[in-house]
C-alpha cells in the first residue's frame, strides 16, 4: 500500500492526524528533544503537578497565539495583545471589586473592551492603510495606559469564588478548565482556518493581496474580523490569567505578544504571510511553555529567560526566511525543467 493511501481512512478522506504529524514533523521533533533534555536536567519535570502547571502556562499563550496566527497569515502583526490582556483583566476585576458590578456584567465589559481594541486596530489598518506594526504599537500603549490609569498602578485582589474558578477550576476534578478552553478554541479556529471560506480568504490575502482583491475577496472586512478576533482572544486570556492570579494587575501580560509571535513562527507560520496552520502554532506554544518551565525548574533567572526567548525568535525568523528562499529556488528549478 502506498504512503498516500495509508493517509486515507475508511471513508475516503485524508487522515487529519497523519496530516498534522507530517505537516509539523520539524516542530514535533524539537518538542520531543526539549522534553528529553528538560527531563534529564531535572526529575521534577515529569511529575503530575508540573505537567498540569505546564498545560496551564501553555493555555494562556495559546489563546493569544491563535489570534496572532490569523494576523500573521494575513500578512500583518499585532503588538497590542499583551496590553489588552492587562487592560481587560484589570477592568473585569476592578468593576467587580471596586464598582460592585455583577460578575457576569463585568466579564462582558472586560471582553467587549478588548474586542473593541482589536476592532479599532483592524478598522484603521484596513481603511487608512496604516501599517499594522504602527497602529498596534499605538494600541499597545493606549491599552497599557488604560490599565495603569484605572488601577492607579496598583493590583486589585478579588475573592469571588465564581471568578476564581474560571482559571483555577477543574473539569471532572481532573482537567484544568484553562486547558479545556484551550482545546475548544483550538478546535474552533482549526475549523475556521481550514474548512471555511473565511479561512480561504485569510490565506488568499496573505499569499497575494492584489490577486485576492481582483478575485473579489472582501479584504477590508476580513482584516477587521481577524484583528477583532485577536483582541477578543487576548481579552479572554486576560480574564483567565487574572482569575488564576486572584487579582487584576496592570503589569500582567508584558511580553506576551512576543511569546505568541514566537509560538507562531516556531510552528511554521511565515512572517511574510500566506502560510501557517493552527496545529503548528499549538506545538510552538508547547515548545515555549516547556522551555520556560524547564528554565524555571533548573533555576535560570527570568532576565536570562528573556534573552533566550529573544534568541529563539531571531533564529526562528532566520530559518523561516531561509525556508522561503529554498522553496522559491525549488520552484524556479521545477519551472526551468
Amino acid at each position: 500500500m502506498s504512503e498516500k493511501k495509508r493517509e486515507v481512512n475508511a471513508f475516503g478522506k485524508r487522515n487529519p492526524f497523519t496530516s498534522i504529524i507530517k505537516g509539523n514533523i520539524g516542530i514535533i521533533a524539537v518538542l520531543i528533544i526539549m522534553c528529553v533534555i528538560v527531563s534529564i536536567a531535572t526529575d521534577k519535570f515529569l511529575t503530575t503537578n508540573n505537567i498540569i502547571s505546564v498545560l496551564r502556562q501553555i493555555s494562556i499563550n495559546t489563546y493569544i497565539a491563535l489570534g496572532m496566527t490569523l494576523v500573521i497569515i494575513l500578512g500583518h502583526i499585532d503588538l497590542s495583545v499583551g496590553s489588552i490582556v492587562a487592560m481587560s483583566g484589570t477592568l473585569t476585576v476592578g468593576l467587580t471589586v471596586n464598582q460592585g458590578m455583577p460578575l457576569i456584567v463585568a466579564i462582558i465589559i472586560g471582553l467587549a473592551v478588548g474586542t473593541l481594541a482589536g476592532f479599532i486596530s483592524g478598522f484603521i489598518v484596513s481603511h487608512f492603510k496604516v501599517p499594522a506594526f504602527i497602529i498596534t504599537m499605538a494600541m499597545m500603549n493606549i491599552a497599557s495606559g488604560i490599565a495603569y490609569v484605572y488601577t492607579g498602578g496598583q493590583s486589585t485582589r478579588i475573592t469571588d469564588k465564581m471568578f476564581i474558578a474560571i482559571g483555577t477550576g477543574y473539569l471532572f476534578n481532573v482537567i484544568p478548565l484553562p486547558v479545556v478552553y484551550m482545546v475548544i478554541l483550538i478546535a474552533i479556529f482549526s475549523f475556521l482556518l481550514s474548512k471555511t471560506k473565511f479561512g480561504t480568504y485569510v490565506y488568499a490575502i496573505g499569499g497575494n493581496r492584489e490577486a485576492a482583491r481582483l478575485s473579489g475577496v472582501p479584504i477590508k472586512k476580513i482584516e477587521i474580523i481577524v484583528f477583532t478576533l485577536s483582541g477578543a482572544l487576548a481579552a479572554f486570556a486576560g480574564l483567565v490569567l487574572c482569575s488564576r492570579m486572584y487579582s487584576g494587575q496592570p503589569s500582567v501580560g508584558s511580553g506576551y505578544e512576543l511569546d505568541a509571535i514566537d509560538a507562531c513562527v516556531l510552528g511554521g507560520t511565515s512572517m511574510t504571510g500566506g502560510k501557517g496552520r493552527i496545529s503548528g502554532t499549538v506545538f510552538g506554544a508547547m515548545v515555549i511553555g516547556i522551555i520556560s518551565n524547564g528554565l524555571n525548574l533548573i533555576g535560570v533567572s527570568s532576565y536570562w529567560q528573556l534573552i533566550i526567548k529573544g534568541l529563539i525568535i531571531a533564529c526562528a525568523v532566520l530559518l523561516d526566511c531561509q525556508k522561503d528562499k529554498i522553496a522559491l529556488l525549488k520552484n524556479k528549478v521545477r519551472a526551468a525543467k
